[in-house]
């Protein structure tokens, strides 16, 4: 045997392609092998940007006495997680239930035909005092456990299997969903945030947009009370205005890393991923209309910047990370030291730019190197700072190495993007973004989708440079509904009458998913198509983690199909599956806060009708002024113009001026 990763498409893979394991790929061959030989399988899962997978990946998997042990014992396996998502998601899931935390990299050991018994993240080559179990230990007390007590094992991992099979079952429930449990959500959400330095919970602390979304969703909902919307107004302005000050927040560059390792947002772990960035770049959008903070603004404009700049691809959509380290070391190319920046910038200018972000001699990262953080609250001291800025990122750019970049294209994560894009552009006047929206989804229905007898697929990856594709999962098809949507509702402001064809797109890849990841029985849509070979179990995802659920975004495509269709249909499916999150709003509304948030605003999605397109822009400057809503604009060759609420539909031929009053009063 030997290593077959070689000819693989995925960048992570690609790593690990000279170690001297022998390393498989996820398919049949390796578990056939395994049954073959009799021997565990070990799944390795981690992604091309994890800092802790390339320490393991170079203490570990490079040294050929370890690779040795696991070639002998093992069928070892690597998975991209970003490639599986269905795979890792089982086996994470998996390792959690055993060790009550999870991470990458993540380490599973599993009998052969792939179901798990034991498993962890990060393990050290050797004893380093730390209570984690080297590497080359653990690797032969587990074979040994495996040839002495093999039915022990086979116990403990049908106990796991069936375990998985309960944490993702589901019921229709008895009952409509009570929107009063919005509130007692709300509330309980508020009550987890850190007032002193924002966010929620204490370090490590992630930027959670679905969860803000959820409470500007509700801030000015009929369920909530003055009280909660001022601590909601409070929650918000903390958290946004935190991690834009934050080292979190590239301050030179723009985009935001995945999370801080510390409580006050300064120290990031330096990977840039996309799906932060796009899901961030909408939520900043939303805090922006109802602030109106140039701060926020800014945030924007500089991210989409960043995104153009560092991960745009030749093929018109982006890739889907940066990696943590650059030339080993993380953080490298980020952090600054007081004599760069003064010899940059000039002695005086450097001062003052040192002292606005928090630069010292001491330093607050390693070697007496800095995060930047901005520390004054005055946006106008940032905004003085702007050629300073330009000049530092232009040095960087010229004389530091550039962190590696995964040129994968995931379509989910680009959905996520064409959404925020089609919302940021419409509301800050940027046609061009609005385009750019236009052309993922354009892109992805010419060059990611099939279409046959039985309707049509929807591809999870594109390579520019490979041919392989994965079949996509329920996340992909609901964020591309969604993205779909999203363009379909701003579009008419390029092209009068563009829209529909968007809407007919949606609406065939929500039958679709009906057709292919339904449950007819129970609430809840399947993580795998119902053709598809799901590793282990076939299973539900509920919670939102650094991305959304894919059975929220199908609230939300559903609540926006009723509105555009009147199709009951779409409104009895949404009853249904809502009523499934009544008991999770009061216990963990974190988790399911982009349900919530569909939930929240499923009668109040605005559509706005005209034929005169210098509407359009009337429109589009007063709702600039409104809290942002789910909004549809169409051009409508037959009304003059018509806003329609929920359900609730003004008098055609209203001023817009009137009609958007209206608008303002609903909220």
């Amino acid at each position: 045997m030997k290593n077959s990763l070689s000819n693989e498409a995925s960048l992570y893979l690609k790593q690990h392609a000279n170690n001297p394991v022998h390393w498989f790929a996820w398919g049949e061959e390796a578990f056939e092998l395994a049954k073959e030989k009799d021997k565990p399988i070990l799944i390795s899962i981690g992604y091309s940007s994890c800092h802790w997978c390339h320490v393991m990946a170079h203490e570990c998997f490079e040294d050929s006495y370890i690779a040795d042990i696991m070639n002998k014992h093992f069928i070892c396996i690597k998975v991209d997680r970003e490639e599986r998502p269905d795979v890792d998601q089982v086996y994470m899931e998996a390792v959690q239930m055993i060790i009550q935390r999870g991470g990458w990299p993540l380490n599973v050991f599993c009998l052969p035909d792939g179901r798990p018994f034991f498993g962890g993240t990060y393990f050290p080559p050797e004893d380093l005092g730390n209570g984690l179990v080297p590497w080359p230990q653990l690797l032969v007390r587990i074979s040994d456990f495996y040839q002495k007590s093999r039915d022990e094992l086979t116990e403990n991992a049908e106990a796991i299997r069936s375990n998985l099979l309960a944490s993702s079952a589901s019921s229709s429930g008895s009952k409509d969903f009570d929107l009063a449990d919005l509130n007692i959500a709300a509330q309980g959400i508020c009550g987890n945030h850190d007032d002193q330095y924002g966010g929620f919970g204490q370090a490590p602390k992630f930027p959670q947009a679905m969860v803000l979304n959820f409470l500007m969703s509700m801030r000015d909902h009929q369920e909530a009370d003055k009280a909660l919307r001022d601590r909601i107004d409070f929650v918000v302005a903390q958290t946004f205005k935190a991690m834009a000050h934050g080292g979190i927040y590239d301050q030179i560059g723009g985009g935001f890393s995945r999370y801080s390792v510390d409580a006050h947002w300064l120290v990031p772990h330096f990977e840039k991923m996309l799906y932060d960035n796009a899901l961030l770049l909408e939520s900043y959008v939303r805090a922006y209309l109802i602030a109106e903070a140039p701060l926020y603004r800014s945030i924007v404009e500089e991210t989409v910047e960043w995104l153009d700049r560092d991960l745009l691809l030749d093929c018109g959509l982006y890739a889907s990370a940066l990696d943590a380290d650059v030339d080993g070391e993380e953080g490298k190319s980020y952090v600054w030291d007081l004599e760069t920046i003064e010899q940059v910038l000039g002695p005086a200018s450097g001062k003052a730019f040192s002292l606005a972000y928090g630069v010292s001699q001491k330093g607050n990262f390693e070697d007496d190197r800095s995060v930047l953080a901005l520390q004054d609250g005055d946006y106008a001291v940032r905004d003085n700072l702007k050629e300073a800025r330009k000049t530092l990122l232009n040095f960087r750019e010229d004389n530091r190495n550039s962190p590696t970049r995964d040129d994968k294209v995931l379509t989910a994560w680009n959905c996520l993007l064409a959404t925020a894009l089609a919302e940021a552009g419409f509301y800050l006047n940027r046609k061009d973004w609005v385009a750019k929206a236009r052309h993922i989804v354009d892109f992805i229905d010419s060059n990611l989708t099939h279409t046959d007898s039985d309707g049509f697929s929807l591809s999870s990856v594109y390579y520019e440079d490979s041919s392989k594709r994965i079949p996509g999962f329920l996340h992909d098809y609901a964020y591309y509904a969604q993205a779909l949507l999203a363009v379909a509702g701003k579009v008419d402001w390029l092209e009068a009458g563009a829209s529909s064809a968007y809407i007919n797109k949606a609406k065939s890849c929500y039958a679709h998913i009906e057709s292919h990841f339904g449950d007819s029985s129970a609430s809840g849509f399947y993580y795998t198509a119902k053709n598809a070979e799901a590793p282990i179990v076939r299973r539900k995802e509920w919670f939102d983690n650094a991305t959304p659920s894919g059975n929220a975004m199908v609230l939300h495509v559903l609540s926006q199909l009723y509105t555009l269709t009147g199709d009951a249909g779409y409104e009895s499916i949404l009853i249904k599956e809502r009523s499934f999150y009544s008991q999770g709003a009061k216990q963990h509304a974190s988790a399911i806060a982009c349900s919530l948030e569909a939930i929240a605003q499923y009668d109040s999605i605005a559509v706005i009708k005209t034929n005169d397109e210098s509407n359009i822009e009337s429109a589009r400057q007063i709702l600039l002024k409104q809290p942002w809503r789910r909004c549809f604009v169409f051009f409508d060759p037959e009304i003059d113009f018509q806003l329609c609420i929920g359900k609730t539909c003004f008098p055609k031929g209203m001023s817009v001026e009137n009609c958007l009053a209206n608008y303002s009063q609903s909220i």
